[in-house]
C-alpha cells in the first residue's frame, strides 16, 4: 500500500492525498508532525533517497533553526532530520515493493500512474 508521510497543512501533500483519492490509489496518510518518525525509519529513507533530496533546506524550519549557518555535512542533515522531522522536503511516499518518492510534481504523477494500474487490476 502507498503510504505518504508529511503534515496536513503542506501544499504538495494535500496534492498527493487528492491524487491518490482521485485516481482510486489506496494509501495511508502519517503526520509526521503528530506521530515522528523513527531513527531506523529516517535512516531507511536516506537509504533510498539522496538526503540532499530529502532535506529542505528551503523551509521555514530550516531558516529559522539557521541552519545554513552550520554547513551541515550528509551526516550533520540526518542528525537534524532524526531530531526533527519537519526538515523533510515533503511529501515522502512510500510505494511498491520499497520504492520511496520525495515531493509532488507531474513527474512523480506519471511514475503513481503504474500505481493506480495495478489497483485496477
Amino acid at each position: 500500500m502507498t503510504k505518504i508521510y508529511g503534515i496536513k497543512t503542506c501544499g504538495s501533500v494535500r496534492n498527493a492525498i487528492k491524487f491518490c483519492k482521485e485516481s482510486n490509489i489506496e494509501f495511508e496518510f502519517h503526520d509526521f508532525r503528530k506521530y515522528p518518525l523513527s531513527e531506523e525509519k529516517v535512516k531507511y529513507f536516506t537509504s533510498k533517497v539522496d538526503i540532499n533530496l530529502l532535506f529542505n533546506n528551503k523551509g521555514t524550519k530550516y531558516k529559522t533553526l539557521k541552519l545554513k549557518d552550520l554547513n551541515l555535512d550528509e551526516a550533520g542533515k540526518l542528525e537534524w532530520l532524526i531530531k526533527d522531522n519537519m526538515l523533510f522536503k515533503r511529501p515522502v511516499i512510500e510505494y511498491g515493493d520499497d520504492k520511496v518518492l520525495v515531493a509532488f510534481n507531474e513527474d512523480i504523477k506519471k511514475i503513481l500512474i503504474p500505481v493506480v494500474k495495478e489497483n485496477l487490476s
